[in-house]
């Protein structure tokens, strides 16, 4: 029985895990709350939503959830203004923003609505929700700041932005030169107002607060008024299966018939699932950075070099771009794995080993190589081939692909602390190789 939470630019999941362990989904829209109240959770959360460009959460879809009996909680930004509209039908409401609206202070959807990066960036948000400046701004004239008239400026510009504008450098030009703004501008780095971040974690205090006390607390009565447009949704929601799921059955088949790729396959898979379970249950989400690196590695392996090559593979791999950016996550999550489990993953690669015959091969090996390049002059056998010719060796020769360009995330993806490390391999190899009298093609079989 998880909790769900739906939230994007308001709050990482990093940081509402460390309020509740809850299952955390980018923000609503139009069918979530229908499909994940159909799973029966101990309680959802609604804190950021899509409101423009995509259809929004239903009204009926919180009230179908109420009705069988799981308690919804809004708060910050499209969950206040929906707890604002459905608190007398039980939907909980929290913070100064739900109470700005059920009051009808605030009435707009764009005193909350921002700007923000995709999913694969973390929603990151880039502008400034309208709230948020109302409470900097109040902040900022009650410690002495702003003078009042400045200050209600400052909110009519804000207001006059698009919300997609309202960022403070386009906020507080026009106002430049009014009296308490040089002053407004060294204190807003410190003093600014996170109203909707300050909702959002008090809305999940107060969940974690509620299923302490009762596991089990029952959500308010609801009734949801069977019309022909809710039968369309759930209908909808109802038939869904995952794209492609037949054709994938298909494939599933096809690689059963090659067991020994399906088991290599099938491992990897399990790895992919595991990692990304212990990512959800850690709240970690890949920044921009780690995606760039996992994409740039995957167009080097793939031969991949110009934009139109990787639509192309995106089109043949039957991927949109959110399902490419999903995938890099993947990869991301099982390096993190690998590098938090580093220190204990030798052991049971000698398990892997043993299980493959092909232990007491490469034992032998080893121990070959250690006697040769250690033996007097061997480390001075052709040692002036310099760094880069033995990793064109190595690369090109040897596994017949280019050089990567970053050799550092290269090797750390081995296990190892870097570029030098890896780079001691490649030179003990290439010495043994030509020590022992081994073609330069020569694999580990040797």
């Amino acid at each position: 029985m998880s909790i769900i939470v739906f939230a994007g630019p308001t709050l990482s999941a990093n940081e509402i895990a460390g309020y509740l362990d809850a299952t955390v989904l980018p923000p609503v829209q139009q069918g979530d709350v229908y499909r994940v109240a159909k799973d029966r959770p101990r309680a959802v959360g609604i804190i950021d939503g899509y409101f423009d460009g995509v259809p929004s959460v239903w009204h009926k879809e919180i009230l179908w959830a109420l009705e069988q009996g799981i308690p919804v909680y809004g708060s910050a930004s499209m969950g206040a203004l929906r707890a604002a509209e459905l608190a007398d039908f039980g939907m909980i409401g929290v913070g100064q923003v739900f109470q700005g609206y059920l009051g009808g202070v605030i009435e707009d959807d764009d005193e909350v609505a921002v700007l923000h990066s995709p999913a694969a960036l973390g929603f990151k948000p880039l502008s400034e929700p309208m709230v948020s400046v109302r409470a900097t701004v109040l902040r900022a004239r009650e410690e002495g700041v702003l003078p009042a008239e400045t200050a209600i400026e400052l909110v009519a510009l804000a207001k006059s932005l698009n919300y997609r504008d309202r960022v403070w450098d386009r906020i507080t030009a026009p106002a430049d030169g009014m009296p308490g703004m040089d002053a407004f501008q060294r204190w807003l780095p410190q003093g600014a107002v996170d109203a909707k971040g300050d909702d959002a974690r008090e809305m999940l205090s107060l969940m974690a607060q509620h299923l302490k006390d009762d596991p089990h607390i029952p959500a308010a009565p609801a009734r949801v008024e069977r019309t022909l447009a809710w039968r369309d949704l759930c209908d909808r929601i109802d038939g869904e299966h995952p794209e492609g799921a037949a054709d994938d059955a298909a494939l599933v088949d096809e690689l059963r018939l090659d067991p020994d790729s399906f088991a290599r396959l099938r491992d990897r898979a399990a790895h992919a699932l595991l990692s990304r379970e212990e990512a959800q249950r850690a709240g970690r989400q890949p920044d921009k950075e780690e995606l760039v690196q996992q994409m740039s590695r995957h167009r080097d392996r793939a031969g991949l070099p110009r934009h139109a090559d990787l639509m192309r593979w995106l089109e043949e791999n039957d991927l949109t771009l959110p399902q490419y950016e999903a995938l890099l996550a993947d990869r991301s999550h099982k390096d993190a794995v690998l590098v938090d489990r580093n220190g204990q993953l030798d052991a049971a690669l000698m398990n892997e080993l043993r299980h493959d015959d092909r232990y007491a091969t490469l034992r032998d090996r080893a121990a070959r190589k250690r006697a040769v390049v250690s033996a007097p002059g061997g480390n001075g056998a052709d040692a002036p081939a310099g760094r880069i010719r033995m990793l064109i060796w190595y690369f090109e020769t040897r596994l017949d692909r280019p050089v990567p360009d970053d050799l550092e995330s290269y090797a750390i993806a081995l296990g190892l602390d870097g570029r030098d490390r890896f780079v001691e391999l490649i030179e003990a190899e290439y010495l043994f190789c030509q020590l022992n009298g081994s073609p330069a093609e020569g694999g580990l079989s040797d």
